[in-house]
């Protein structure tokens, strides 16, 4: 499986970890958050090519308190 690092920024509110772990298990992919505040999320997502784009969908839909205004993927 394929790895790459999120780089997630916007106003992140409190909660995006939380929703992304939850969402996460509900996809399959495994995920390795790193750093965390309130303006950039870094995560190690772990998954099949299609599950790593659905991650990325997800988070940009992800929590009510959340604004992301943009991803950045990364190999790793």
């Amino acid at each position: 499986m394929a790895s790459e690092r999120f780089i997630i920024s916007g106003q992140l509110g409190n909660t995006l970890d939380l929703w992304i772990r939850a969402h996460a298990r509900r996809i399959g992919v495994c995920v390795d958050i790193g750093a965390f505040d309130q303006a950039v999320l870094e995560m190690g997502v772990v998954g099949p090519s299609e599950m790593r784009d659905a991650m990325e969908m997800g988070c940009l839909l992800g929590p009510i308190d959340a604004w992301i205004e943009n991803i950045q993927r990364e190999a790793l």
